[in-house]
């Protein structure tokens, strides 16, 4: 195999993960969301949106983890790193779900500012933030899976979730 075809592959191995939890954990927010507006008539998420925003999210999480302060408490405590990364992927998250938002409004209004004010002015805010509130858990979860696998070590996680469970002697 070639180099190119191994960088290739060694990136698409390290963002299946976090794209396929953030693809499974979108379709959950998505189908909360289209029953919050389902009366509404607001056009609904659909599985391609989903994708392209879990697709996102993988990629920004491999970058924020080549950032230098991501693992800022590295001898504390795990919930110290797991708060931490979820803060800086929930700051990303709402930087990424009002710019979604913002682009709707742009395309239809044909100016980024027209499109803001517009989108300020008709966002639902609730909707918005029980979406974000929805989005936090998810991430608060990844972060915890992923600091847990850190420490312990992908095979011995692999082996306790999918491995023979462990005999009790009583």
């Amino acid at each position: 195999m070639s180099k190119v075809m191994s960088k290739v592959k060694e990136e698409f191995l390290k963002v299946l993960p976090p794209t396929i939890f953030f693809f499974v954990a979108f379709h959950v927010i998505a189908l909360a969301r289209n029953l919050l507006i389902k009366a509404s008539g607001i056009e609904v998420t659909t599985t391609v949106s989903v994708l392209v925003a879990s697709l996102v999210l993988g990629k920004v999480v491999l970058l924020a983890d080549m950032l230098p302060f991501i693992n800022r408490y590295p001898e504390k405590p795990l919930i110290y790193n797991v708060f931490w990364k979820t803060g800086i992927y929930t700051l990303v998250s709402i930087l990424i779900h009002y710019i979604e938002h913002l682009i709707e409004h742009w395309r239809e209004t044909g100016s980024l500012a027209k499109g803001n004010r517009e989108l300020l002015s008709q966002i639902v805010w609730p909707h918005f933030w029980a979406v974000q509130i929805l989005l936090v858990s998810m991430i608060f979860i990844y972060c915890t899976g992923r600091e847990i696998t850190r420490v312990l070590g992908p095979q011995k996680v692999r082996d306790m979730l999918f491995g023979a469970p462990a005999r009790t002697h009583g």
